[in-house]
């Protein structure tokens, strides 16, 4: 008997495999591979779960996570009612595609963008149109010029990830107002707090202004330091909103989640206290890597992306000796970019044990 045949495209996908924790031989190690916060969450968080835990985990969560999209408006300005909340960010990629792209139908995004996006897009049969970019940057020409009549979607990270550039407001704009109608922009928005740039917007300011197919996404696993709980957020246009309530799970986003995410919230200062560190480790980090004669993309995330003069060889040996040393970083060799590593920006601590670690291997 042959098997059950599943839906278009799912057999296209090549499973998302997640930055190594565990070295064989080391208790403990200093993972830098999976962009987590080096601050970890807010100590309020963390005294809300367990306030919550002893309160009633019998209790099923609030599904329309009321007090957590509430704190998020009052944050951003923005209105309430216009955001939706989910288990982590990527569920509502998968949500999106799912509620506006099917078989026939195009999906746009960029070379090196997330790898969850051409998943996402197999998932629901539709077909991945990845596009070239400009020295590590989203190209909004090219963008453009791969639009068709089947296009749905444009998925778009700013700032990316694994190169952490970015795109500025007025590109954001002119990619806008250079699509159909009918064609939802996505703008995947993850590092959004990180990022010190007067030029930048996450997108909100489309979306304010009654743009009708625009929506950011957003996550609470980064800056937050919430990435074991899962919580993800976007802002959007209520008809857009209204298609992704009607897919979602009912209760898609845990009672301890929408506690710890809600608290985080309410605690900038523990959030600028990660972005005030960041900014300190991200240029520092960079020098010191182009002083021993490596690449580094400008980044405006809590990574940096490293490239190697002698290419693949030489990233893969680096990989094993800081391994060797007890340290993870994060091949990209997945994202076409073998001969670079990707670093996420660690605690002082961890940060200078890899430089340390690098140094040695060229010295």
């Amino acid at each position: 008997m042959p098997p059950i045949k599943p839906r278009n495209g799912i057999l296209n996908i090549t499973p998302y495999k997640a930055g190594d924790a565990k070295i064989e031989g080391f208790d403990k190690v200093i993972k830098l591979a999976s962009n987590e916060s080096p601050m970890g969450p807010s100590p309020l968080a963390v005294k809300a779960v367990i306030k919550a835990a002893n309160d009633g985990m019998q209790l099923y969560p609030d599904p329309s996570c009321g007090a957590l999209r509430q704190a998020i408006g009052e944050v951003h300005d923005i209105d309430p009612e216009q955001i939706i909340c989910s288990g982590g960010s990527e569920e509502l990629l998968h949500l999106l595609a799912k509620g506006y792209a099917s078989d026939g139908d195009e999906v746009i995004y960029c070379q090196y963008g997330f790898i969850a996006y051409p998943i996402t897009i197999h998932a629901v049969g539709a077909t991945p149109v990845m596009v070239q970019e400009d020295n590590y940057t989203a190209s909004v020409d090219a963008v453009l010029a791969a639009v068709t009549d089947r296009t749905k979607i444009v998925n778009l990270a700013n700032p990316n990830n694994p190169t952490g550039t970015y795109l500025v407001e007025s590109e954001i704009k002119r990619l806008r107002d250079g699509l159909r109608d009918d064609i939802l922009l996505v703008l995947d928005a993850a590092y959004a707090e990180y990022v010190d740039k007067q030029d930048y917007d996450a997108g909100f300011n489309l979306v304010n202004n009654g743009m009708e197919n625009v929506i950011v996404t957003r996550t609470f696993s980064k800056i937050y330091g919430l990435a074991g709980v899962r919580v993800g957020w976007a802002y959007g246009p209520k008809s857009v909103l209204d298609i992704l309530h009607r897919i979602r799970g009912t209760f898609n986003v845990t009672a301890l989640a929408q506690v710890a995410a809600t608290a985080a919230m309410r605690d900038q200062d523990h959030m600028l206290k990660a972005k005030a560190h960041n900014l300190k480790w991200v240029p520092k980090l960079s020098q010191a890597l182009e002083e021993l004669g490596l690449t580094v993309t400008p980044s405006q995330g809590n990574f940096i992306l490293v490239h190697f003069p002698d290419g693949p060889e030489q990233s893969v040996a680096m990989d094993k000796f800081l391994r060797s040393k007890g340290i993870i970083v994060r091949p990209v060799g997945n994202y076409d970019l073998a001969g670079a590593l990707r670093i996420t920006i660690g605690t002082d601590s961890e940060n200078e044990a890899l430089l340390a670690a690098m140094s040695a291997f060229f010295a």
